[in-house]
């Protein structure tokens, strides 16, 4: 069997397990620890958010950042319909309503005029949404100038999914920041990985302390364990973040491949009709470009598909996937609220994502596209 090209598997810079090795021999294996508070600072650092909380998860993170605004069972959460389900999720333990926002075909992301349908809408129906949710699709910066400045006038705080767009950019600005508070995720499959975890940013102190606060199980200060609220086991351990603290010293390194990946395919593809990019619409985006992306026109490349070229890299033992089903689709949230014109419906049914992994070799790349052109190019 052909070796195994994955869409993105994790890929070590080699100083990670010097750190992981510090948590062994000084015995620091318990939750926290000098390692947790070397990766928030890197995060700091490298975002320019003021504050960082090291946590288990991207979908904790969320989950903490609506509990610290304040949602409540029946309150409104506006979200991305184009995302995974990590980022709706959290909405339903709180016992709020998502309320989906479809795309826009610049970046793939959320829509400023149906955010604003949207808000008018539910404000005209007594309920005035507690949170916007705005998601960077693969790494790509969404509008959030346009988003920022309808929430700024409706007063609805915004939360950003930047869980795929570490190291991406707005105006020189870090995603993640513009927002309230943003959320990281380092699962496995980023850009960086911790293998699990995540993080929750913000400019904004006494946010991020109560979040380490509740992740922590709320724990009181007391000589005895005591608890005033309900808290949550969201913090990450200090193992884990010596992983995190190993892989920032190459977030600049996977940013320069990832995009290295998408020049080859841009560059390689381009002649061929009916492939297209999710590609940077302006100056004033940066993508990490995460994944690669191409939608694929069926009636312009003489019948061939989404599908018929996922197959085929497939049968080469090469993984692609189709972009994420957009939760307006999906079975537990189809009876939820949902402003679009079908957008993202599209992106779903054309859309794909090529291997695009930072340890990826030149001879990966050449079997990845040589599948392609070969299927495209059939007789």
């Amino acid at each position: 069997m052909k070796k195994k090209i994955w869409l993105s598997s994790p890929h070590m810079g080699g100083t990670e397990i010097n750190y992981v090795k510090e948590a062994f021999d000084t015995n620091w294996i318990a939750p926290l620890g000098p390692n947790v508070d070397g990766f928030e600072e890197s995060l700091e650092n490298y975002t320019g958010a003021v504050h960082a909380a090291a946590l288990s998860s991207g979908t904790a993170a969320i989950h903490l950042a609506l509990i610290l605004l304040g949602v409540k069972p029946g309150d409104e959460v506006i979200a991305s319909s184009f995302t995974f389900s990590a980022t709706v999720n959290p909405i339903i333990y709180l016992g709020a309503r998502p309320i989906l926002i479809d795309s826009e075909t610049d970046t793939w992301n959320m829509c400023p005029e149906m955010l604003e349908k949207a808000i008018k809408d539910r404000i005209s129906k007594g309920k005035k949404p507690k949170a916007i949710i705005p998601v960077y699709l693969y790494g790509m910066p969404a509008k959030i100038d346009e988003i920022m400045e309808i929430a700024g006038r409706y007063e609805i705080p915004v939360v950003e999914d930047a869980a795929e767009s570490l190291g991406s950019t707005f105006n020189g600005k870090a995603m993640g920041t513009f927002g309230i508070m943003g959320v990281l995720s380092f699962n496995g499959n980023k850009i960086i990985t911790t293998s699990g975890g995540g993080a929750l940013i913000s400019d904004n102190e006494e946010l991020i302390k109560r979040s380490r606060f509740l992740a922590t199980q709320a724990l009181d200060e007391a000589p005895h364990y005591q608890h005033s609220e309900i808290g949550y086991n969201y913090r990450m351990s200090n193992v884990v973040a010596g992983i995190g603290r190993g892989q920032m010293e190459v977030l600049d390194q996977h940013i320069a491949l990832h995009r290295a990946n998408f020049e080859f395919y841009s560059k390689h593809l381009a002649e061929f009709e009916g492939i297209s990019f999710l590609k940077e619409p302006g100056e004033a985006y940066f993508s990490n470009h995460w994944l690669s992306c191409i939608t694929v026109d069926p009636d312009r490349t003489g019948g061939v598909t989404r599908d018929d070229i996922r197959l085929a890299l497939a049968a080469e033992n090469i993984e692609a996937r189709p972009l994420w089903k957009p939760m307006h689709l999906q079975p537990v949230f189809k009876d939820h609220p949902f402003y679009g014109d079908g957008t993202s419906e599209k992106l779903f049914e054309s859309g794909l994502c090529l291997p695009s992994g930072s340890n990826m070799n030149d001879e990966d790349r050449h079997r990845i596209l040589q599948t392609i052109i070969n299927i495209l190019t059939l007789p």
